[in-house]
């Protein structure tokens, strides 16, 4: 075994197909131990103190990993379980498209990896804030209980687009898509 991520690449590609997402929840492997991978809150890759330069492997990266009940991130291949480092999330949300109007609105997030987003229930809306201040934290639920934070463009568009709802006697600001209502904060 390896923590190379060529290596890793390799035994990923032998296992799935290119044309769709690997069957992670398929994949239980036992722990092979810590990688020296982090992820800064920028959204790099950084391997053994290096950026990874190969946009290929941090893209299929991105597809194997997975956060687990314990809270921390793994990268898993059908035989492999490695545990990562990640300083806030591991993918960014750069892009919100709007479509439609009202009840029929969908909004679209487009990650740094190119992958787009419906806001739904397969990728949960949520803003939180931070622990150690009021600065929000939103985010969209990628997969695997992974996430991707808004970037500070991508949440000014959301807010753009935001209405004032009345939930149980209290004014609440949100968005709508796929016919649900996504709060996002406190009314005025």
């Amino acid at each position: 075994m390896s923590t190379k991520p060529e290596d890793i690449a390799k035994v990923v590609s032998e296992h799935s197909n290119e044309r769709s997402l690997p069957p992670l929840d398929k994949w239980n492997p036992e722990l092979s131990g810590d990688m020296d991978l982090v992820i800064t809150r920028d959204g790099q890759w950084v391997f053994k103190g290096n950026p990874i330069e190969r946009e290929a492997i941090v893209k299929l990266f991105s597809t194997i990993l997975r956060r687990e009940d314990d809270g921390h991130y793994y990268l898993v291949t059908p035989v492999e379980k490695w545990r990562i480092q990640v300083e806030d999330t591991p993918l960014l949300a750069h892009t919100l498209t709007a479509a439609g109007e009202g009840e029929n609105q969908i909004l679209s997030l487009t990650t740094n990896m190119g992958e787009t987003l419906e806001v739904g229930s397969d990728h949960v809306l949520r803003v939180e804030s931070y622990p150690d201040s009021e600065e929000p934290r939103p985010t969209i639920l990628v997969r695997h209980g992974v996430e991707a934070r808004l970037q500070t463009s991508a949440f000014y568009d959301l807010v753009a687009v935001a209405e004032e709802h009345e939930i149980d006697g209290i004014t609440v600001v949100g968005v709508m898509s796929r016919g649900n209502f996504w709060k996002i904060g406190q009314g005025g």
